[in-house]
């Protein structure tokens, strides 16, 4: 752009000139000449612009989660994805009765996104949150610019696995994969690292390029000072009067307690989280860190979300804040579970004064710079993984998630 620039300014120079001192060009056919110059020098500088900007990326960034259907007809397909995936949900006869639970379970999750307006809005945030940080990350660090991202989603397209595969094709040089679950788990994060590592180990191929992962970042401070101004924003719409009495409810999805009890190091990240962000706050409420999500009749993590807005009512604790904690973008959890099932049906049955939900991460040009933070600081650490990413959960009883440690602690940066 700054070529562009240059061209333009010589136009105005030349057409300056003419009309400040017309006898310093003299003649028809010198003028003509000159104009074809300009002509020239502006094409050649739109050239050198578009060569600027068509450069192959050099560093490719993946934005790792678990994608959301972006239409009522993707909903099926999401499901038996999920429900096919073993380091999500194990399964007796997974490959048999995972598609009978998403048939089952299809008109029903359809139905929910139905009220939210029809399909996930996730992908269309991620790739906000994605060009935003690209384009920070080309200010930042010029020596692995350009920088280009990728979205890989375990459930819906596009795929991790297409995302690798278009990553290939670009040339990538240094792959970054970064999950956008700021808390590990190996359900989730564990899920799409494992996909990659799947990825090369299927084809029997050595990656094209040097990869890396982000994953895990629960403290980070810009991610903290965005769900606390979230937070603060949210109170101060409550009645003045009943603001400090204000019950701030962090919400997660839940976990498996056979999953905790492995050592999943999940629930300790997500406590971290909330302990940040209230220390931020000057612990200005009293909170609650509780679990949303729960899935079949085993024991998961508790208390729950729903149980937990019950029992406060019936100890006259009526005003009360969701902060979704774990998620950074709006999607199915958000739009559906905490404002309609908890704020709304839940909150009129059983009394509730006032509650509301804090707005997700989303667009927030604080926590888009966090993202470029994260992709930078990593990028000059020359790190290929965190320390918490070698250590397996003490009781795993998951084979790949120790040969996908060693994928990534093999690679030569």
């Amino acid at each position: 752009s700054s070529i562009y620039m240059e061209a333009c300014s010589s136009v105005v120079r030349a057409l300056a000139l003419q009309v400040r001192d017309p006898g310093s060009i003299p003649g028809r056919v010198k003028s003509w000449a000159i104009f074809n110059f300009v002509i020239h020098y502006i094409n050649f500088a739109k050239c050198l612009v578009s060569f600027f900007l068509s450069r192959k990326p050099k560093t490719g960034i993946l934005m790792l989660n678990m994608g959301g259907p972006e239409t009522l007809d993707d909903v099926h397909d999401f499901l038996l994805r999920l429900f096919l995936d073993k380091d999500l949900i194990p399964l007796p006869a997974q490959s048999k009765l995972a598609p009978f639970i998403a048939r089952r379970r299809t008109p029903k999750i359809q139905e929910q996104y139905h009220r939210i307006g029809g399909g996930s809005p996730i992908k269309m945030w991620t790739a906000v949150q994605g060009d935003g940080m690209v384009k920070l990350l080309d200010e930042y660090s010029p020596e692995t610019a350009p920088h280009k991202f990728y979205i890989g989603f375990r459930y819906v397209h596009p795929l991790t696995e297409e995302a690798i595969e278009e990553m290939e094709k670009d040339g990538i040089e240094r792959a970054v994969a970064f999950t956008q679950y700021p808390q590990y788990s190996c359900s989730t994060t564990g899920s799409s690292l494992n996909a990659i590592y799947r990825y090369y180990s299927g084809r029997r191929t050595a990656p094209k390029m040097k990869w890396s992962t982000i994953d895990r970042w629960p403290t980070h401070p810009l991610l903290i000072q965005c769900v606390a101004d979230h937070v603060w924003q949210e109170l101060d719409r409550f009645p003045a009067e009943k603001r400090a009495d204000v019950v701030i409810l962090f919400s997660a999805h839940s976990l498996p307690m056979s999953v905790v009890n492995r050592g999943d190091p999940y629930p300790q990240e997500v406590g971290a989280t909330v302990q940040r962000v209230m220390e931020t706050l000057n612990f200005c409420n009293p909170y609650r860190l509780v679990w949303q999500s729960k899935v079949g009749p085993l024991p998961w993590l508790g208390p729950s979300t729903d149980d937990t807005i019950k029992g406060l009512c019936e100890r006259g604790k009526k005003n009360l804040l969701l902060v979704p904690i774990a998620f950074t973008s709006d999607h199915i959890e958000t739009l559906h579970e905490l404002d309609i099932e908890y704020a709304q049906i839940l909150g009129n049955k059983c009394g509730v004064e006032n509650i509301r939900r804090a707005e997700s991460l989303n667009g927030n040009q604080l926590f888009i710079k966090a993202l470029a933070d994260l992709v930078n600081t990593h990028l000059k650490s020359a790190a290929t993984s965190s320390k918490q990413l070698s250590l397996r959960c003490p009781l795993c009883v998951n084979p790949v998630c120790g040969e996908t440690k060693a994928f990534f602690a093999k690679q030569n940066l």
